[in-house]
């Protein structure tokens, strides 16, 4: 069947009877990527002019070649790679579908990125784990390595002992999972570009229902790598009173009790402690979704929120912390409000709609916040 995104038309396997999200034969499409691949485009567009010297992109797992077609669309250089030959034969059509002076291989991406390499732009989009893959990636690429991870579940402690074969990493399932998730991928991500003697920076980085999706900038200077990891830690969490603290560096040093209720807590990491985003190239992002994206209101609340973002590495649960606490959960407006009016930072998170990011410990939270109640 033929489906229409963000000015171009591409072919796609027809889903088979029971199968989910699109997919149909041995080559997957999954049309509630949309937004993936909406948001792919502005990064494009929002990258190129900030490196204008960028040509060159790789779309690592083409399948139907869609994210490949898009990125051609925008003036790239695009090589579309698959394991399949028959997505490379789909890819290879719908490049010339769409008129884009693109190439579609059979080959193992691994294999590819190291004989073919450098490009300046790898997108990796697997299905589950992307770690397999990004150590070419890092080694191969000039300017920018767009990574998406699938297996939630390891990422963020539910599958604990998966997460840390996987990502090196003690992860832990807390009411902030998606942020773990996500800054467990990104530890993993700078680690491994640090081996390189390259720093990979988070410019953009989210989570929306069932994938974590991060665009690193690569800075290929040893002494960039060392500052990467300098924002590497641990994050010390207590299930009791849901009180946590962030600390720097890569040797834990875990408090004996919960400093503010004194019971036990829960150690991750190492995990990414910085940014998650660069907040101007965000809104430069945001200045680039165009009304033909499929997904451009989704695409445009989900960066306004994300550049608006406070800087913390975990996030609150407002439910949460008012189900701990006894009491109803007023507006989420209104909570944020009161945490700003007693001089804490605090914003929305883009995580889900009761999310919030503060500076604000729990105990100053519920300060803060007394006469909502």
């Amino acid at each position: 069947m033929l489906v229409s995104e963000g000015g171009v038309e591409v072919e796609v396997p027809e889903a088979r009877d029971g199968a989910s999200e699109g997919s149909g034969g041995g080559v997957f499409f999954n049309p509630t990527q949309e937004l993936n691949r909406d948001v792919t485009v502005a990064v494009l567009r929002a990258f190129e002019e900030r490196e204008p010297r960028v040509e060159s992109y790789l779309d690592a797992m083409a399948a139907s070649g869609i994210r490949g077609v898009r990125a051609g669309h925008e003036g790239y250089a695009v090589t579309c790679a698959d394991v399949d030959a028959d997505a490379v034969d789909l890819a290879r059509e719908n490049l010339a579908r769409n008129g884009v002076d693109g190439r579609a291989v059979h080959r193992d991406v691994n294999a590819l990125l190291h004989d073919d390499g450098p490009f300046d732009v790898v997108d990796i989009d697997p299905f589950g784990t992307p770690i397999p893959f990004v150590d070419s990636a890092f080694a191969n690429t000039r300017d920018l390595v767009c990574v998406t991870a699938t297996d939630t579940a390891p990422l963020c402690g539910a599958h604990r002992n998966s997460g840390v074969r996987k990502y090196a990493t003690v992860p832990q399932n807390t009411e902030y999972h998606a942020e773990m998730g996500l800054r467990v991928l990104v530890s993993a991500l700078v680690r491994t570009a640090a081996r390189y003697d390259t720093a990979a920076v988070p410019i953009l980085s989210h989570v929306t229902r069932h994938y974590a999706r991060t665009y690193l900038e690569l800075d290929h200077r040893a002494t960039s790598a060392d500052a990467t990891l300098e924002e590497l830690g641990y994050v010390h969490h207590c299930d009791d009173c849901l009180h946590r603290s962030a600390e720097a560096g890569l040797v834990a040093h875990p408090p004996d009790a919960c400093p503010n209720c004194g019971a036990s807590t829960r150690t991750a990491g190492p995990i990414w402690l910085g940014s998650i985003r660069d907040a101007d190239f965000t809104r430069a992002v945001l200045d680039r979704v165009t009304d033909d994206m499929g997904a451009a209101k989704h695409a445009r609340s989900l960066l306004e929120t994300l550049a608006d973002e406070v800087e913390a590495p975990t996030h609150f649960d407002q439910h949460k912390l008012c189900k701990e606490w006894g009491v109803p959960a007023p507006a989420m407006d209104d909570f944020v409000d009161a945490l700003r009016d007693a001089g804490h930072e605090a914003s929305r998170a883009h995580y889900h709609g009761t999310a919030l990011k503060t500076t604000a410990s729990v105990a100053e939270i519920r300060a803060a916040t007394a006469e909502l109640f």
